[in-house]
């Protein structure tokens, strides 16, 4: 048996398919990157998180409860997000927890999986998908940011420190009249010293003093270089996803689903390459009955995490040496945590 057919018909049709099911949530998560550009103050950010780290990740692992998104969508968010003031750790919590612990996905899971025990997988996919976040989180906060954001990244977040270093360091000299209105300095005359605290908050002062539309239109701006940045990358990854999709022949694959480890490599190996939505991958997953459910659940909690979409989208924030190691953690990590489950769910 041919075990690699190409057909540019079925190409196409899986193409368009991750398209249109990846572009709406990443014009959505877009959209909201906007918002948060134009309408958040980067104190708001830093004020909603404990003043605890720990807390903080941990909360940042149920935010998709409350802000559920699609992992297509969550680049750009957490993009955003960084550069107003959200620690990486919190923003890595967030970016992989969110597109699994959130109810739309506790309803599809549930939908998906009727007939297969699904109260058990659906609750057993949040508890690992969250678990495994916020040990990430954990890990990432111990690690140097220079190691982690790439370099656009790590300029944005240096020019409001550096505006602020200048500006600041200047305004803590006494500068005398004078020297701009053609006074002696003699006269001893001095503005006001401006706090240095205060001069970290310019930007955010006058981005507060805009109008509501100038704030609208800033935020549109915003969003749709976020959505033809990010959506390069969405196309690229469906691209690869879709040549696998369409050209392996599934067949191959079943003699491997008899052996656990195998099998939970196979489902994970292909959650990574087909890049599917996290809404809508317990569909694929449930279909897959030859498999055991420690392989599925190893599917729909590293899928939504790391796929090929995401490699390319996750270099918009993450430096690549960061992304690779990443996505090599994650595969082993979860494997061996859904091996261990498999006593349990027999």
């Amino acid at each position: 048996m041919n075990w690699f057919t190409f057909n540019l018909q079925d190409f196409s049709i899986s193409f368009l398919s991750i398209l249109f099911e990846g572009v709406p949530f990443m014009f959505v998560g877009t959209l909201l990157s906007g918002i948060i550009d134009a309408f958040v103050p980067s104190e708001k950010i830093k004020g909603v998180l404990p003043r605890n780290p720990i807390a903080a990740i941990a909360l940042s692992g149920v935010l998709g409860v409350v802000f559920p998104m699609c992992e297509c969508g969550m680049v750009p968010v957490i993009r955003r997000l960084i550069r107003k003031g959200l620690p990486v750790s919190c923003a890595l919590t967030y970016l992989l927890s969110a597109p699994i612990v959130n109810p739309i996905v506790a309803l599809s899971t549930f939908a998906a999986f009727r007939g297969q025990h699904p109260a058990i997988v659906t609750s057993m996919r949040l508890f690992m998908g969250f678990g495994v976040a916020l040990v990430c989180g954990m890990i990432v906060r111990r690690i140097p940011l220079k190691d982690v954001l790439n370099r656009p990244m790590m300029a944005a977040l240096r020019k409001r420190p550096a505006l602020s270093t200048a500006h600041s360091r200047r305004l803590r000299e006494p500068v005398m009249a004078g020297a701009y209105a053609g006074v002696p300095s003699e006269t001893n005359v001095v503005f006001p010293i401006v706090p240095a605290e205060e001069v970290v908050h310019l930007h955010d002062d006058a981005h507060a003093k805009k109008g509501f539309g100038q704030k609208v239109a800033g935020a549109v701006r915003c969003a749709a270089f976020d959505f033809l940045d990010v959506g390069f990358y969405l196309i690229i990854g469906a691209g690869i996803a879709s040549v696998f999709n369409t050209a392996i022949h599934r067949e191959v694959l079943l003699p491997l689903a008899s052996n656990h480890l195998f099998a939970t490599m196979t489902m994970m190996v292909l959650a990574l390459l087909l890049s599917l939505c996290s809404t809508s991958d317990a569909f694929i997953a449930a279909n897959f009955l030859a498999f055991p459910v420690t392989a599925k659940l190893a599917f729909m909690v590293f899928g939504p995490m790391m796929d090929m979409k995401l490699l390319f989208m996750y270099g918009l924030v993450f430096k690549k040496r960061f992304t690779l190691s990443c996505a090599v953690a994650l595969f082993v990590f979860i494997g061996l945590l859904s091996l261990s489950l498999i006593p349990l769910l027999r």
